[in-house]
């Protein structure tokens, strides 16, 4: 009985430290989040000083975002989240399997990674200034053109492919570090006896990345899609910064979540309800493809076939020893 009533009073300590959490939970996220599907169905704006609403409309707002610019945002949204996430992969891949292998002897590699990943310590905001600085007209990229013979500067944000590159390059910079030290961590989880195996049966590097490493990385690199889709949907700070707000040229550097902000400075609550309820079901369709592509059934047989792989691998080197 006595040591029944000590842990409950031990759980009743553990309670009182989890409550701040929930509370703050509760009262910054979960009740905004349902004020924002409520608004969703309301007409709630603001026309010059006189506030419409709430007037229950059902899905009118849905329709009318349908019938508006928001799939263009969408595209734009996709093009500058494939621009800025595919060399990001890529090189991410790259690069953490150069590190992690033992044959390729790098020297400071700790010096590596920290110069990899301190682009990523850096905020948004200031990363877009500083790009906006250095390729305005007036910048010190241009000038270095200028000097070496080139007429008349170049615009890099007054033209379609200029800006969205410029974008993709900043999101590139600033979170390929991150990706990089995510899947050396993944591809160092792995047992070396699986790759001394490999070599012994005569297994090449190639081989060896897209038939051994990329599957036993699968659960990480389903982590690092994940994020970056949210991410990609959420994108804001760096082409609002760059644009100034207004995604030029032409709006083809507009986000959905500048269209979003454009509707929060309105003060048009209900669209803003709509299209957040918008962006919450294909962040969570988008990431449950990625998640179902990238840990299906076909994972879990490969993971055994390996430890099947391994035991075989031990059971010959006992036999040879």
């Amino acid at each position: 009985m006595k040591s029944k009533r000590k842990s409950l009073k031990y759980a009743k300590w553990g309670y009182i430290f989890i409550l701040p959490f929930f509370l703050s939970f509760l009262i910054f996220s979960l009740i905004p989040l349902i004020d924002t599907v409520r608004y969703s169905f309301y007409e709630f704006y603001r026309s010059g000083i006189k506030e419409i609403g709430p007037n229950f409309i059902g899905l009118e707002n849905y329709k009318a975002l349908l019938d508006s610019d928001m799939l263009k945002y969408a595209g734009n949204t996709l093009i500058l989240w494939l621009i800025g996430f595919i060399p990001q992969i890529v090189i991410a891949l790259l690069l953490a399997s150069w590190f992690v292998d033992i044959r390729m002897k790098i020297h400071a590699k700790q010096f590596f990674k920290v110069v990899i990943y301190l682009p990523n310590l850096i905020m948004a905001s200031a990363f877009a200034m500083l790009f906006f600085t250095m390729f305005s007209t007036n910048g010190p990229i241009n000038s270095i053109l200028t000097s070496m013979g080139m007429k008349n500067p170049i615009d890099f944000m007054g033209s379609t492919f200029g800006t969205r590159s410029l974008i993709g390059l900043m999101n590139f910079l600033m979170w390929f570090g991150n990706s990089t030290i995510m899947l050396m961590a993944a591809i160092m989880g792995i047992s070396p006896d699986i790759f001394e195996a490999s070599e012994l049966d005569g297994c090449n590097g190639r081989q060896r990345f897209f038939k051994i490493t990329l599957p036993l990385i699968r659960p990480i690199l389903a982590y690092t899609l994940i994020t970056s889709v949210i991410g990609g949907l959420q994108m804001f700070d760096v082409p609002q910064i760059l644009t100034n707000g207004q995604g030029s040229p032409d709006r083809t550097s507009m986000t959905l979540i500048m269209f979003l902000n454009s509707h929060l400075k309105s003060k048009n609550y209900g669209m803003a309800g709509a299209l957040s309820m918008y962006l919450f079901v294909v962040s969570g369709i988008l990431c449950f493809i990625v998640y179902r592509m990238t840990n299906g059934v076909d994972s879990d047989e490969f993971s055994k076939s390996m430890k099947k792989y391994e035991k075989a691998h031990k059971l010959r080197r006992k036999k040879r020893l």
